[in-house]
């Protein structure tokens, strides 16, 4: 019998969008700061666009590969999180059941129904519901790191496109000043977004964002005119 492929939750996705959101990000101000500060201490449009590619490849398997290990680093953890419980229920069921009971009352449940939802929960599967409430993940919800790696790989070079456009396009009189008002406006929409997906507030969220964003290209811009 073929098996079907079960479907990504929510959180899969969001998990998935994340790196995408961050992969753009992270594009847009890597090589913001490497064109900045090459333009800084050349003139030369031919330096400043190699340059900018040069960091849009790097960029891009930096990328790849630091979401393919992060997300296999928390598979590693989550693993052992699941076969931390497993011995614990085996060991001392009774504690455990405890545990989540006494969380349920603790976050305001009256004790009846704590008592009965948990011994629902338990008896359905003991192993879900306390890695649930001990680690706060979901059993079996894992992000593929496939799909991460893939998603910053796309991304990165997509975000790291509007600063190489703007720097090599503009005005060799605009280029500067031109990059900057295009990288604040788009590290705005990306510190926007991401804090939405991290439930962060979003007005300080996109602020440091764009101030991060600033500070990178004043300062590589500041130490490529030491060179000029």
């Amino acid at each position: 019998m073929k098996r079907t492929k079960k479907p990504a939750t929510l959180a899969q996705r969001i998990n998935v969008l994340r790196a995408s959101v961050m992969g753009a990000n992270d594009g847009i101000l890597s090589v913001a700061g490497i064109v900045v500060g090459v333009a800084g201490a050349a003139t030369s449009s031919y330096a400043i666009f190699i340059s900018g590619i040069a960091g849009m490849i790097a960029g891009t398997v930096s990328m790849a590969m630091g979401e393919y290990v992060s997300v296999n680093t928390q598979k590693d953890a989550q693993r052992k999180a699941i076969q931390t419980q497993t011995n614990a229920l085996d060991s001392d069921y009774e504690t455990e059941y405890g545990f989540v009971r006494d969380k349920y009352v603790a976050s305001g449940i009256k004790p009846e129904l704590a008592e009965q939802a948990t011994h629902e929960m338990m008896t359905k599967d003991p192993l879900k519901t306390t890695v649930r409430e001990r680690f706060g993940f979901n059993v079996g919800e894992y992000t593929n790191p496939f799909s991460a790696a893939i998603a910053s790989m796309i991304s990165f070079p997509t975000g790291s496109i509007l600063p190489l456009v703007s720097i090599s396009l503009m005005p060799k009189n605009w280029r500067i000043a031109g990059t900057f008002v295009a990288v604040v406006i788009a590290l705005s929409i990306t510190g926007y977004v991401a804090a939405i997906l991290g439930n962060a507030n979003r007005r300080n969220g996109t602020v440091r964002n764009v101030i991060a964003g600033i500070l990178t290209m004043l300062v590589t811009y500041g130490i490529g005119r030491l060179f000029a």
